[in-house]
């Protein structure tokens, strides 16, 4: 079975069920003097991973202006020179940086910063539109956001956007970016570890499309890690930023493991690897749900991709793994809208 295409939301687009989140293939970078990035990149293992991506039916790509501070845009927009009619590509705005210290220095979401910055991403993507252009900053205020909304409604009058979304986990955010003509599109976090009902439930009654970042926990549910692992201190899951909860400097946290062990069996049913019965957990959360999973190697890549094969996993495979992670019922965007009520 080959998992069909979803709806990019309501812009009229077709994405593939899962697409690629291009964080990694960045680089280094700082965040607060720690590193955001994971670890040294090879650029030309990127692009012949982005167009096996390609070859395998995998047309969604996500990135941000941030990432390596310009140098995931740059590796993606290369990869896909002669091929930019095969792909969708997301990227984000919103927080500023020192190119020449690839280091984050601060946040911008004003109309003014959102025009240079699509501006400058065009440039590094080598097109002269971007399919889903999205805010970075998931925390922005809900007054300053009106401003940038209507500055984003102008890009995609003029073409420049197809249209636009917010990275968030907040469901109020979500709902109020589902009120505005050109958004298609929120991005969230959501694995089989860690659930979002609220955010399912805002993308489902604005009609939105949901990226779903962190769809394998930051690697955790690739499988490779142990008790005993440790990562490199240029790794962000080894930088000690309090929001990387999957990972406590650098080793991978103890009740995750655990929890995961609970539930391999399932997730490695019917011939999937841990991380496509991951994916195959998303892709049955809704037909909204479309993950991004990461990638540095064309290896990842594929293994990533094979999960289209495989598609969602079977509603009873949904309920036994919320009975062995002792949590409510969540098979479907009603029943993710119903716990949030």
């Amino acid at each position: 079975m080959t998992t069909a295409p979803r709806g990019l939301g309501r812009s009229g687009q077709t994405v593939s069920a899962v697409g690629l989140g291009c964080w990694a293939i960045g680089g280094h970078f700082l965040l607060d003097g720690k590193p955001d990035g994971w670890g040294a990149v090879d650029d030309a293992e990127s692009v012949r991973a982005i167009n096996r991506a390609l070859d395998l039916g995998v047309t969604l790509f996500d990135t941000a202006d941030v990432y390596g501070t310009g140098h995931s845009e740059r590796i993606l927009g290369q990869a896909l020179r002669g091929r930019r009619d095969q792909a969708v590509i997301a990227t984000k705005f919103g927080y500023t940086y020192d190119e020449s210290q690839r280091a984050i220095t601060g946040t911008d979401i004003s109309p003014a910063y959102a025009r240079r910055a699509c501006a400058a991403s065009l440039l590094r993507l080598h097109t002269d539109y971007i399919d889903l252009y999205q805010v970075h900053v998931g925390d922005a205020g809900t007054a300053e956001i009106e401003d940038t909304f209507a500055a984003l409604e102008d890009l995609v009058d003029k073409g420049l956007i197809r249209g636009y979304g917010w990275s968030t986990d907040d469901r109020a955010r979500g709902r109020l970016l589902g009120g505005h003509r050109g958004a298609v599109a929120a991005q969230f976090s959501l694995n089989v570890l860690s659930d979002a009902p609220q955010m399912l439930a805002a993308c489902t009654e604005s009609g939105l499309a949901g990226l779903v970042r962190t769809p394998l926990a930051m690697g955790l549910l690739t499988g490779k890690f142990e008790a005993d692992s440790r990562l490199p201190a240029d790794d962000v899951r080894a930088s000690g930023h309090n929001w990387v909860t999957y990972f406590n400097d650098g080793r991978p946290a103890r009740e995750y493991l655990n929890r995961l062990r609970t539930i391999r069996e399932i997730l490695t049913s019917g011939g999937r690897t841990l991380a496509q019965g991951a994916l195959g957990w998303v892709l049955a959360r809704g037909e909204q749900t479309i993950p991004i999973p990461g990638f540095k190697t064309l290896a990842q890549v594929e293994d990533n991709a094979a999960a289209l094969d495989h598609g969602p996993l079977t509603p009873s495979q949904m309920v036994e793994i919320d009975m062995l992670l002792a949590r409510p019922a969540a098979t479907s965007p009603r029943s993710a809208q119903d716990q949030t009520q």
